[in-house]
C-alpha cells in the first residue's frame, strides 16, 4: 500500500510539473507572438501585469473580485480579443489579447489559478 501511495505522489509531481511546462510554453508564445507586433518591447513588460489590475473587484466582495479576476485572467478571453484585433487589424486589441494570455500563462506557472467566490485563495489548481 505504501509502494503505491509514493507512485502515486511522484505521478502527481511528474503530472504537475508537464503541466507547469506547457504554461511556460504558452508564455513563451505569447512573447513570440508579441514580437510579430509593431510596439517597443517595454510595452510587453510594462503592460504585463496590467490583469491583476482586476483584483480590484475584491474591494467590493469575493463574488466581484472572482469574476472580474477570472474575466481578465481566462486565456480564451485573450485568443478571442487577439483574434478580434487580427480580423480587425487593430494592434492594439492583439496587443491586448496577448498580454492577457501570456499573464495567464505566467500565473498559472506559479499556482496562481482561476478564483472560486468564496475565497482569493480558492482557486481551479488548488488551495494558495
Amino acid at each position: 500500500m505504501d509502494l503505491l501511495i509514493i507512485s502515486f505522489l511522484i505521478n502527481f509531481k511528474i503530472m504537475k510539473n508537464i503541466l507547469k511546462l506547457e504554461e511556460v510554453a504558452m508564455l513563451a508564445l505569447s512573447v513570440f507572438l508579441f514580437m510579430q507586433l509593431h510596439f517597443e518591447w517595454w510595452w510587453y513588460l510594462v503592460l504585463f501585469f496590467a490583469p491583476d489590475i482586476s483584483m480590484i473587484g475584491y474591494l467590493v466582495n469575493t463574488k466581484i473580485g472572482a469574476y472580474s479576476y477570472n474575466f481578465f485572467h481566462h486565456k480564451a478571453v485573450g485568443i478571442i480579443i487577439g483574434i478580434l484585433g487580427f480580423y480587425l487589424h487593430q494592434e492594439f486589441y492583439m496587443l491586448a489579447g496577448i498580454i492577457i494570455f501570456g499573464h495567464s500563462a505566467f500565473d498559472r506557472i506559479f499556482g496562481f489559478g482561476l478564483k472560486f467566490t468564496d475565497s482569493f485563495k480558492n482557486t481551479h489548481l488548488g488551495s494558495l
